[in-house]
């Protein structure tokens, strides 16, 4: 199933998108899609009995915003350094363990919202990623058969970074990634029995047209199953928690000077094969 959230910032109401395109109403069935619904079989199976019944309401989706497609999440945890291609062209030896960092959950917007060059920013990159949804509570997981029954789903995500202050300035990389408006994700959440393989799916970002990255979760050192299972290893992953895994080459921070980071007025997009695509416009904080 393709599950999303749609109306203003904060009064979002959950949807589906059915196999013809039609966005559908789920407000009847439940509340929200957040970390209860997506830990409740039963709910699950509900809107999947409505959906093969064709008894959800159509929505008209002219005008409607996408928000998050996720609501009330608890955290954000980020894997750096996930690509070969990407690490090969910062220079960085390949890790011999996930680099973990976090991002505050309200970092997180719609996939079309605005995104805000912070002040006295010079340095603000993009990252297309694939976002991990977890399902289940997971703690000190075993193997990646255990940690793949704990994934929900998966989303787009653009992991928005200020490397100047990620790298620059000291300290942790926290400082670079955390601005508002710096984790636009949707615009669906699509089930995990819908992406049979998440090592082979294709992630591309275009800035004002020109394509920027163009790479494959293939790539991955740390593939999915062992992301999960290792990051269990450190802290209780919940329902509705993301976990974001990486970015592949093509960033600002990679091409030769001068470096081509992004000011007001631009425009991102970008996609991952299955997942949907993105679209924000840059403006000044």
């Amino acid at each position: 199933m393709k599950l999303l959230r749609v109306g203003t910032a904060g009064a979002e109401r959950p949807a589906l998108l059915d196999e013809d395109g039609t966005l559908r109403d789920l407000s009847a069935l439940v509340d929200d899609v957040d970390g209860g619904l997506l830990a409740d079989e039963s709910a699950l199976d509900r809107i999947r009995a409505a959906l093969g019944a064709g008894v959800l309401p159509a929505l008209d989706a002219t005008g409607l915003r996408v928000g998050p497609p996720v609501g009330r999440i608890g955290k954000v945890v980020c894997i750096g350094l996930n690509y070969h291609d990407h690490a090969a062209e910062n220079g960085a030896a390949i890790p011999a363990e996930p680099v973990v960092f976090f991002k505050a959950a309200d970092t997180v917007v719609g996939p079309n919202d605005t995104v805000l060059v912070p002040r006295r920013s010079v340095k603000t990159d993009w990252e297309v990623e694939l976002a991990i949804v977890i399902g289940r509570t997971a703690r000190y997981l075993e193997s990646d058969e255990q940690a793949m029954a704990h994934v929900a789903g998966y989303a787009l995500s653009h992991d928005v970074s200020e490397r100047e202050w990620q790298i620059e300035r000291g300290g942790t990389w926290d400082k670079g990634k955390n601005c508002e408006t710096f984790n636009p994700l949707g615009p669906w959440l699509v089930t995990a029995d819908e992406v049979p393989d998440p090592q082979a799916l294709s992630l591309k970002l275009w800035v004002n047209g020109e394509l920027k990255q163009n790479g494959s979760t293939v790539d991955q050192i740390f593939p999915v199953a062992e992301v999960v299972r290792y990051v269990s290893q450190f802290m209780t992953l919940y329902p509705g928690d993301i976990i974001n895994t990486g970015t592949p080459a093509g960033v600002a921070m990679g091409q030769p000077e001068p470096k081509p980071y992004l000011r007001a007025g631009d425009v991102v997009e970008l996609e991952i094969e299955g997942l949907g695509r993105q679209r924000q416009e840059l403006k000044d904080a």
